[in-house]
C-alpha cells in the first residue's frame, strides 16, 4: 500500500516542534523509515535534533539526497487561530496547523516518495534524507551539523533537493537554483553629547548616522545578473532613544540588511560598509563601529542535468514548467551547496509563518508524486 503523505504530515504537525524543540517529530520519521529498510542515525548537536537516514550502501557512487526541517516558528497569539495550530485539522480540503506549509508537508512528501520508491523499485544507488530541527532558528546546529556528521562518517550525497516552499501562487510555477546572500550590520555612531543650542560644543551622531544610512541606501550595488535580481540594501532600524529636544545625544544606532547576488560576497560588502563609515566619521568627527554578520553567501547551481530533471518532473505532475529562480530569503541550501549540487522545489508558500497556516490536501499528494517521479528518472 502506498505511503500516505497526508497522514504523515498530520502526525508531524501534531508535534509541537517550535525551534529548538523536537516534539517527537524525529521519532515518527525514524519509525516510518526504518520500517521501510532505511538505516537511521541521529546527528544531534547543541540541543537540536537531527536525523540522517539512508537506504542503500554508502559505497554507491550514485546517491540522491533530500533535505528539510521539522522545526517551526512560534504560533503567535493562539486566540487568532481558527484551528488548533498543532491539531492537524482537515477542513475545507486543507490541512491546518503550524508547519503545514513550511515545511512538514514536504518532509512527509519526500519521506513517503522515498519509502515507496525503495519498496517498489529498489534503486541501484542510495537515497539519503537529511532532516534538521534548526532551520527556523540560528541554523548553527542543524544542517551544518548534519553535513559535519556526514563528513566524519564518510557519507555523501551526489545531488540534493531541498523541499522548501518555492511556488508563489500555483503548484509548479517556480523552483530555486540558487539564493541571494544575506548580510546584516549593526551600526553604532558615537559623538559628543551637548546642548542643542550650542552645537559647536558637541558632535552630533544623529547627523552622521543619517548621512551614512542615506549614502548606503542611495548607492546602487549592481544592476542584477542573468539569474539574480539587483542586490538591495534596506535600512531597517534607526534608534537614538533620546526623549529631550534640547540635548544632542552621545550615541545613535542603526540596523541594515543587504540581500546580495553573486556580484558580491560578504567580505567585499563588509569592506565597503567600513569604508563608507570611515568617510562619514572623517566629515563629522564621530566614531562608528559596525558589527557585521553574514548568514549566507550568494550561490547558483547553474542550469543543467539536476535542474532539468526536477523541472521535467514538476511539469509532468503539476502541468507547468517551473521558472528557475533565485528569489526569496535564505534556506539551508546555502550550506549544502558546498557539499553537492542543490536545487529546491516545494509547495505554494502563501500561508507560511502566518496565523492559520494550511495546505491543500491535493498539493501534498502532488508534491509526493513529483518527488517520486524525480527518483524514478534519476535512478533509471
Amino acid at each position: 500500500m502506498p505511503t500516505d503523505p497526508v497522514r504523515l504530515t498530520a502526525e508531524l504537525i501534531r508535534c509541537p516542534s517550535v525551534t529548538p524543540e523536537d516534539g517527537g517529530a524525529m521519532a515518527i520519521l525514524t519509525a516510518e523509515l526504518e520500517a521501510a529498510g532505511f538505516t537511521c542515525w541521529r546527528a544531534d548537536r547543541g540541543g537540536v535534533a537531527n536525523l540522517f537516514a539512508r537506504w542503500g550502501d554508502k559505497a554507491h557512487a550514485k546517491s540522491f539526497g533530500f533535505n528539510g526541517h521539522t522545526d517551526v516558528v512560534p504560533v503567535g497569539n493562539r486566540g487568532d487561530w481558527t484551528a488548533d495550530p498543532f491539531g492537524a485539522e482537515e477542513r475545507d480540503g486543507q490541512l491546518w496547523g503550524r508547519g503545514a506549509t513550511d515545511m512538514k508537508s514536504a518532509v512527509a512528501a519526500f519521506a513517503a516518495a522515498a519509502i515507496d520508491h525503495v519498496r517498489e523499485t529498489p534503486p541501484d544507488g542510495a537515497i539519503i534524507l537529511a532532516i534538521t530541527g534548526d532551520e527556523e532558528g540560528p541554523s548553527v546546529d542543524g544542517t551544518r551539523a548534519l553535513l559535519d556528521w556526514m563528513s566524519e562518517n564518510g557519507e555523501a550525497m551526489s545531488v540534493c533537493l531541498v523541499g522548501e516552499p518555492t511556488c508563489p501562487d500555483e503548484m509548479g510555477e517556480m523552483m530555486k537554483i540558487g539564493r541571494r546572500g544575506s548580510l546584516s550590520a549593526w551600526v553604532t555612531v558615537t559623538g559628543v553629547q551637548g546642548h542643542a543650542a550650542y552645537p559647536h560644543r558637541a558632535k552630533n551622531p544623529c547627523h552622521a548616522l543619517a548621512r551614512l544610512m542615506d549614502r548606503l541606501a542611495s548607492h546602487q550595488l549592481d544592476q542584477g545578473t542573468d539569474h539574480f535580481d539587483a542586490s538591495a540594501l534596506q535600512v531597517v532600524s534607526l534608534d537614538v532613544g533620546n526623549p529631550a529636544t534640547n540635548v544632542i545625544p552621545a550615541e545613535a544606532r542603526g540596523l541594515l540588511n543587504i540581500r546580495f547576488n553573486d556580484c558580491h560576497d560578504g567580505a567585499s560588502l563588509s569592506k565597503w560598509l567600513r569604508q563608507e563609515a570611515a568617510e562619514v566619521d572623517a566629515a563629522f568627527g564621530t566614531e562608528t563601529t559596525l558589527e557585521i554578520k553574514v548568514s549566507g553567501e550568494a550561490f547558483l547551481t547553474p542550469p543543467g542535468p539536476l535542474s532539468d530533471l526536477v523541472a521535467r518532473a514538476v511539469e509532468a505532475e503539476c502541468g507547468r514548467k517551473p521558472e528557475l529562480s533565485t528569489t526569496g530569503g535564505t534556506s539551508d541550501a546555502r550550506f549544502i551547496k558546498d557539499h553537492c549540487p542543490v536545487v529546491e522545489f516545494g509547495l505554494v508558500g502563501k500561508t507560511m509563518h502566518q496565523v492559520d497556516e494550511r495546505v491543500p490536501l491535493e498539493q501534498i499528494t502532488q508534491l509526493k508524486e513529483t518527488y517520486r517521479r524525480i527518483l524514478v528518472e534519476y535512478f533509471a
